[in-house]
């Protein structure tokens, strides 16, 4: 049918290149795909994914981009064939999940079409033929961004490079069988710098550790170890450099081991890798989805009760979706099915956050997608029902990821930081979206957002200082106080016979039980801090900070990690949070009190030159052990706002020698000042629409940085902008401060809240472990399990050890 298309004639499109994006396996507008009894048109001239089914978003691509050619792709699982049951299952002889080609797994069935000429069933030859096969020989969009076979690229570092040993001597086979510092035997890590012998960190899943060889590490700046467990005749092992605090590759591993005596050829592996730890984690991990009676939870299916699919590690991912597209703000801002997206020549939807959010709130709540799974078998207990496929959002979580270090990785992150991270892209996006014509835009951020007051008053002249912040969470520390121990019982613990080793391992740590109430209480709680006061001159000074505003939506972080042999460490203690509505107007801040004298304008203006750190973000980086002048210096030089962005900055300036220095005042002032003013910033922040007394003022607010500038902006659109020589530099800051109290609405509403979602952690450290989301529905809490979706679950023991609390304003409707 090729000779009654002209636009087969004049096709001269040349076939994908390895670096184009082929989005051959769901649509781009929603979660219809090549699996669907349609499947989906993959468009010959850009590669986009239109499904064909009743939605007809490929036509409407074909149509409003004027790209006419299409190739529609249908595939079908192919039936596994029985296996005898006499016959054994294939022996695993390389760590790797297995990547099954789509031959392997599926029947797929092409068919050219051209939309214009309205014709199926076009010849594959020619140029059109040649673009066809190598759109089914390309990797998917997915599969560009994933890692494949779950298998880690190990890299060479100078620290392996270039590692230089101290004098050679054999070490002893003794010494080789436990940690020097103690009495471990397993997880041991071999220094390779000078033959030190200590134990690793604990490993969630594996085998026990104090981090005895991160605390060496430390205090001697030799870089490279090698555990000793995993080690094999063929030349593998484990290397790990703290430096990089990475698993790297040693190219002279051999050499190195025979420097202390290690023959490698004599060395069996006893032990898991890192990798083989990971990887087996990832596969056999299973969030408990039983009952406390055995029970299989109930599968739930409908609108609102969709799965996402784990793409890789995307767990921390998942299960903050879930709990934000459960708000009533982020459902009625991106679910509009009755609102078509427009569609141009040169419009990428697949890299457009508000298509894609867009695209997933459809997939979450309109129950389109919320379906048993047919390739899964039937479980043998008939009342049992399979789970669902789960929508996978590849393209989302590529636009999340894009520029960032961590989230464009498939390693597991910090849910937390995701959340922060994902709130500033969607507040930043509103003003795109309302320029490209999309209909009633508000930023649904707005829900979180509250006013939180810092009250200072000086030790000796009682003056006080006010400052408001304008803030989206709130991130508590939760006490961690241990149980004591008590003494066995001559009775039942069989008198006086002495704990053995196994007794001993079998112990687990266990916690004092905590309410929220305490957690809040101490955050808002006054403390002495050491600063000196600009109208007196003296130190000290008590410092408190109370809600001056509440939010829609407060979303609380539990802190409950503490600093273990220099590794921060996640500590399972129980925080008590309850269904009752909490009551939170202790914590309102009532502003200056009568008879209060604030600091002076002048003092004040004085005082401002001085950098002040943003509390809380000092607060968590000094929790993980920093000293405060290192945090100080990572805030400022990082924007002072983002504790992540600074815990980077601090292990990339650990050894410089001033670290510890204290800060120049004058110097940083200057440096903040001459940044804010720096015209080619203003210029930047005039290019995106804002004028240049808002982008001067933005950037001073924000010590100079274009990107929290941008937030800034984006947050304050009522800001009139700083005119620069119309006003007097002294009265900036008083200027600056009046106006943002101006601009804090009053409330007067009641503080109550009840727990509306929670996102749970399991695991020792944020970036191992698994994460879930709990939502409260009509119909009961339900657990988000990545795919898996279900009614109940052990909730009252899941709100003890949750890692981020969502809790819902009373009577706030969106």
């Amino acid at each position: 049918m090729g000779d009654q298309c002209p636009h087969v004639k004049t096709f001269s499109r040349p076939p994908p290149l390895p670096k184009d994006p082929v989005y051959r396996e769901d649509c781009t507008l929603c979660f219809d795909g090549v699996d669907d009894a349609a499947g989906i048109d993959v468009c010959l001239h850009c590669f986009n994914g239109g499904c064909a089914g009743d939605r007809q978003h490929n036509k409407q691509h074909a149509d409003e981009a004027s790209h006419p050619l299409a190739v529609n792709i249908k595939r079908t699982r192919k039936r596994k064939p029985e296996r005898d049951d006499g016959e054994s299952p294939a022996k695993i002889s390389k760590l790797e999940i297995k990547a099954e080609t789509d031959a392997d797994r599926y029947d797929t069935v092409t068919n050219i079409r051209c939309f214009q000429c309205d014709i199926d069933g076009i010849a594959q030859g020619g140029k059109v033929g040649e673009v066809v096969a190598g759109v089914m020989k390309a990797n998917t969009f997915a599969q560009q961004e994933e890692v494949k076979a779950w298998e880690l690229e190990l890299i060479v570092c100078d620290h392996t490079a270039f590692l230089e040993q101290e004098p050679a001597r054999n070490i002893p086979s003794g010494d080789l069988g436990h940690c020097r510092e103690c009495d471990l035997k397993e997880n041991l890590w071999m220094c390779l710098t000078c033959g030190n012998l200590g134990c690793g960190r604990q490993q969630y899943g594996g085998a026990p550790g104090n981090g005895h060889q991160v605390g060496h590490a430390n205090s001697t700046k030799h870089h490279v170890a090698v555990k000793l467990g995993s080690i094999s005749a063929d030349g593998s092992a484990d290397i790990y450099c703290y430096s990089c605090d990475e698993e790297r590759k040693d190219p002279k591993l051999v050499e190195h081991l025979a420097h202390w005596g290690v023959n490698i050829a004599d060395r069996e592996k006893t032990e898991q890798s890192l990798g083989e730890m990971n990887l087996m984690y990832n596969l056999s991990y299973d969030f408990s989805m039983i009952d406390a009676d055995g029970r299989q939870l109930k599968p739930m299916f409908g609108k609102g009760y969709t799965g996402l699919r784990n793409l890789g590690n995307s767990c921390y991912l998942n299960s903050v979706l879930q709990a934000l597209f459960a708000t009533p703000e982020f459902a009625k801002r991106y679910y509009k099915p009755e609102e078509r997206i427009k569609m141009g020549p040169t419009f990428k939807p697949a890299e457009d956050l508000e298509t894609q959010l867009r695209k997933l709130a459809d997939g979450l709540l309109s129950g389109r997608y919320s379906r048993p799974d047919i390739d899964i078998q039937q479980p043998e207990n008939e009342d049992e029902k399979p789970h669902q496929k789960g929508i996978g959002p590849s393209m989302l979580k590529q636009i999340v990821g894009k520029g960032h270090a961590e989230f464009s990785s498939m390693r597991q992150q910090d849910s937390f930081e995701l959340l922060l991270h994902l709130l500033k892209l969607v507040s930043r996006s509103q003003a795109s979206a309302k320029n490209s014509g999309f209909a009633q835009v508000y930023d649904p951020v707005d829900a979180f957002r509250f006013h939180m007051e810092q009250k200072l008053q000086c030790l000796s002249c009682k003056k006080v200082k006010y400052r408001l912040d304008e803030m989206e969470n709130v991130s508590i520390a939760v006490p961690i106080k241990r149980k004591s121990k008590s003494k066995p019982d001559p009775v039942t613990d069989g008198g006086d016979t002495p704990m053995t080793d196994d007794d001993k391992d079998a112990e687990k740590e266990e916690f004092e039980t905590v309410t929220l109430k305490q957690c809040l209480d101490d955050f808002t709680a006054p403390e002495v801090v050491d600063l000196e006061c600009s109208g007196c001159k003296n130190k000290g000074f008590t410092k408190q900070l109370l809600f001056k505003t509440f939010p829609v939506i407060l979303a609380v972080n539990a802190r409950r990690f503490e600093i273990v042999n220099w590794v921060p460490m996640k500590q399972d203690v129980p925080v008590i949070v309850g269904d009752e509505v909490y009551d939170m107007e202790a914590y309102r801040s009532r502003g200056k009190q009568s008879g209060e004298e604030e600091l002076s304008d002048e003092q004040d203006a004085c005082a401002s030159n001085k950098f002040q750190p943003n509390e809380v973000a000092l607060e968590m980086l000094m929790n993980m052990g920093f000293p405060q002048v290192r945090c100080e210096k990572a805030l400022r030089a990082t924007g002072n706002a983002d504790p992540d962005a600074a815990a980077s900055w601090l292990f990339e300036h650990m050894e410089d020698p001033n670290i510890d220095d204290p800060i120049e005042e004058s110097v940083a002032a200057a440096s903040a000042s001459s940044s804010a003013a720096d015209p080619e910033k203003i210029e930047n922040l005039g290019n995106m629409g804002f004028s240049a007394p808002q982008a001067r003022q933005a950037l001073k607010e924000t010590g100079g940085d274009m990107e929290r500038a941008v937030d800034w902006l984006f947050s304050h659109p009522e800001a009139t902008g700083d005119f620069g020589d119309n006003a007097a530099p002294e009265d900036a800051p008083a200027a600056a401060a009046a106006a943002a109290a101006a601009s804090v609405p009053e409330d007067t509403k009641p503080a109550k809240f009840s727990l509306s979602s929670i996102v749970c952690h399991k695991g020792s450290s944020i970036h191992a472990g698994h994460y879930v989301a709990f939502v409260k529905k009509m119909a009961g809490w339900t657990l988000f399990n990545d795919e898996k979706v279900a009614l109940g679950g052990d909730i009252e023991e899941m709100k003890k050890f949750a890692y981020i609390y969502f809790f819902r304003r009373e009577g706030e409707e969106a």
